[in-house]
C-alpha cells in the first residue's frame, strides 16, 4: 500500500520530527501556509480541528492533522494550558519558573490532542497526557519547550534530557498519536490494510 500523504498544520519542526517518527508509514509535511488562524479555542481540541480545517482548505486532497497542545501546572491552577504557546513570550520557561516562585505544588502534566482529516473530511481524534512535575532549573539539551524543565512521574531526568529517542514513544504527543491511529479505519493505515476497523 502506498504511504499516507499528510499536511501537518503547523510551522514546528519539532512537532513534524516527533510525527513522523511515530507514525512510520505516513508522508508527513509541515503545511506551506503562512496565516495560520489564530488559537482563540476555549479547549485544545477547538484549537486543534480548526487548524486540521484551514489546512484542508488549502491541501484537500491529502490528510490534513491539527495539533495542540499545552502545560498544565497544578499549583497554577492548570495554566498556562491552552495558552501555553503563547505564555511568556520569549521566554515561556522563564516565566514559568518566576510565578512557580514560592509554590509547593509543581505537579503538571503535559496535554496534547490531534485532529486529522481525511481527503472525504472524515474527522478522526487523538488524545494523550504525560503526568510529571516541574523543577527548579532547566536541564538537558534536546525536544523543545518546556522540556528543560518537565520531569516525567517515575523519571530523574527532564524531558530535555532524556531525548528525542525517548519522546519518540513515551511522549504526549506520542500518547495522543497512538490512540489516532487506532481510530483511523484500518484500510487507509499504510500497511495496516488487514487488521479490523475500531468499532468505538
Amino acid at each position: 500500500m502506498e504511504s499516507l500523504r499528510a499536511r501537518l498544520c503547523s510551522k514546528n519542526e519539532g512537532k513534524l520530527r516527533e510525527l513522523r517518527a511515530a507514525l512510520p508509514g505516513w508522508q508527513i509535511e509541515l503545511l506551506d501556509a503562512d496565516d495560520y488562524p489564530p488559537e482563540t479555542g476555549d479547549t485544545y481540541y477547538e484549537n486543534a480541528r480548526g487548524k486540521a480545517v484551514f489546512g484542508r482548505s488549502l491541501a484537500p486532497d491529502v490528510w490534513t492533522i491539527g495539533e495542540d497542545s499545552g502545560i498544565e501546572v497544578m499549583g497554577l491552577g492548570g495554566r498556562p494550558g491552552v495558552h501555553s504557546a503563547r505564555f511568556g513570550g520569549d521566554d515561556p520557561v522563564g516565566r514559568l519558573l518566576a510565578e512557580l516562585d514560592g509554590v509547593d505544588d509543581r505537579r503538571a502534566r503535559y496535554v496534547c490532542e490531534l485532529v486529522a482529516l481525511s481527503p472525504e473530511g472524515v474527522e478522526h481524534r487523538g488524545t494523550g497526557t504525560l503526568d510529571g512535575r516541574i523543577v527548579d532549573d532547566p536541564r538537558g539539551s534536546e525536544g523543545f519547550g518546556y522540556d528543560p524543565i518537565f520531569v516525567p512521574d517515575g523519571e530523574q531526568r527532564t524531558v530535555a534530557e532524556l531525548g528525542n529517542e525517548w519522546k519518540r514513544t513515551n511522549s504526549h504527543r506520542a500518547r495522543a498519536t497512538a490512540v489516532l491511529v487506532t481510530r483511523v479505519p484500518a484500510a487507509a493505515r499504510p500497511g495496516r490494510s488487514d487488521e479490523p476497523t475500531p468499532t468505538s
